[in-house]
């Protein structure tokens, strides 16, 4: 008892001794620099990273006074457009009365889904996985202290499943950020969030494994935006924490944190067949939802640099067929258009064994390693190539192939919220509108994900106006979106089989 109470005692000196508090937001050209609450970089070569002696058994409980704090509960609403079709009617009413009689009935339908988030700023933001709030019309934050706060989003990055919102509130609890790349399997963590409605439950369980690619947010990607993807250039990043603590639906979002309570990763999936906990979840790394984080709130979107190669992971079949030396790392096998890898000396059949020093044995792990950096930022690469390793500083380079840094479009990224393709209407159509004194419209192409789909709004949807204002192109549709981030826009549109049903919807984009 008295070993545990030391180390107790020790965990609390420790985490005292946390760098200074902080969210500086630093104005420069309209950019804000950001700084988190972070852990002290230093650490005692006889105590594990959890400030714990080797093989000590865990105690929960500063932990979970540490972080239950600055987590906070999600309620998001939106609006759905509930569509019942009345396809029993007998064909001789229709033959009679035309196709409009016993058409489809339509209506706007209030839908609710919750979801847990982590303060990162006494300023009022919190982090979020991105699917607990996207299409959301409006957002309720609860603190600990029962306190209710609307919120709204600052902006979301898909590819990592992560989001930014913000309150308005100067004196937030910020959680302190852990080192995620130091974690080892094997050690305890605490999962903090609001599930099944129950706000402020903490589970705990080890770290089971490390890295995971599960082509969770790849299927979600392809499902929303097709194989070609609509991530702004930004393809999936999975690198996943994964633990064996409790988490069901409504820990989305929540805190993943070892026994010092410093963040380590956001509880984001879980691995069930029936939609609850089965024995495994998924967290994304703090490291990423630092970079991910101080990027939306600093540029609007993230940035991301990139190497601009194919990648394979190796096994023995693989060794062998491509007659490399080595079974750990990752193959380069093509090079994609303005290459940062082709630039920087890397050669096609190179195996990536190491990124500034740190292992690299699987895709997730090198697309991790990249993806905390931005363009423009130098790397060195060590490739093994014919049995030799040799270091290689390649400068990242943007989806464009430069290296400056992408600025969010505010048109192209309203056009993202929605959540749908669109095209111009032919010619045929535009005709057969013309007869109910419509000049034109968007088509809804299909819907993906995103706003509309939370409205319920259905392929083949024509949109006609935009805040009252008629709307006859796409082009014309990104002119009337753009600037209208974080603002209430109202659509107007009906269905081309029943042109005399119009409807009106409006949320914030």
């Amino acid at each position: 008892m008295k070993t545990n109470w030391k180390a107790i005692v020790l965990v609390g000196l420790l985490s005292s001794a946390t760098t200074i508090a902080g969210f500086k937001l630093l104005d420069e050209g309209g950019e804000r620099d950001v700084i988190f609450k972070e852990a002290p970089t230093e650490t005692l070569a006889r105590f594990t990273s959890t400030g714990l002696p080797a093989g000590t058994p865990g105690d929960f409980t500063y932990a979970a006074e540490a972080a239950t704090p600055t987590v906070v509960h999600i309620r998001s609403t939106m609006t759905r457009q509930v569509r019942s079709s009345r396809s029993q009617m007998p064909d001789f009413f229709r033959d009679f009365f035309g196709e409009d009689f016993g058409g489809s009935q339509r209506g706007p339908q209030r839908a609710e889904a919750s979801g847990s988030g982590v303060i990162i700023s006494s300023e009022g933001y919190i982090v979020t996985n991105n699917h607990v709030v996207e299409g959301a019309d409006e957002l309720e934050v609860t603190l600990h202290n029962k306190g209710k706060l609307k919120a709204k989003v600052v902006g979301t990055d898909p590819s990592t499943d992560i989001a930014v919102i913000k309150v308005e509130s100067k004196s937030l609890p910020p959680i302190v950020f852990g080192n995620s790349d130091a974690v080892k399997v094997g050690e305890w963590v605490v999962a903090v969030g609001n599930p099944f409605n129950l706000e402020s439950t903490v589970t705990a369980g080890i770290i089971s494994a490390k890295g995971r690619g599960l082509g969770i947010i790849s299927q979600e990607y392809a499902r929303k935006y097709g194989n070609s993807g609509n991530f702004e250039g930004d393809s999936p990043l999975e690198a996943f924490i994964q633990t064996d603590a409790v988490v069901n639906p409504g820990n989305s979002g929540g805190a993943l944190v070892n026994l010092k309570g410093e963040l380590i990763g956001i509880n984001t999936a879980i691995a069930s067949p029936t939609g609850s906990f089965a024995g495994y979840a998924f967290a994304v790394p703090a490291s990423i939802v630092k970079k991910v984080s101080s990027d939306i709130i600093k540029y609007g979107n993230v940035q991301r640099g990139y190497l601009g190669i194919m990648l394979e992971d190796l096994d023995s079949r693989k060794v062998e067929e491509y007659g490399v030396k080595t079974s750990l790392g990752v193959y380069v096998r093509e090079f994609t258009d303005n290459s940062a890898a082709k630039a920087g000396g890397v050669t096609k059949g190179d195996v990536i064994v190491r990124v500034d020093g740190i292992e690299t044995n699987s895709v997730p792990q090198l697309q991790q390693a990249i993806g905390l950096h931005r363009p423009g930022d130098k790397v060195v690469i060590t490739v093994n190539r014919d049995g030799k390793e040799r270091d290689l500083t390649v400068t990242l380079r943007n989806r464009t192939g430069g290296s400056d840094v992408i600025k969010r479009e505010e048109s192209s990224t309203a056009l993202n919220t929605l959540g749908a393709k669109f095209g111009d209407l032919s010619g045929e159509e535009k005709q057969r509108l013309s007869r109910y004194k419509l000049e034109g419209g968007v088509k809804v192409l299909s819907v993906e994900g995103g706003k509309l789909s939370r409205t319920g709004v259905e392929e083949g949807f024509i949109i006609t106006k935009i805040n009252g204002k008629a709307v006859r192109s796409v082009k014309e549709m990104q002119q009337l979106l753009a600037g209208k981030s974080d603002t209430m826009v109202q659509f107007e549109g009906l269905y081309a089989d029943a042109p005399y049903d119009v409807y009106t919807f409006g949320f914030k984009l």
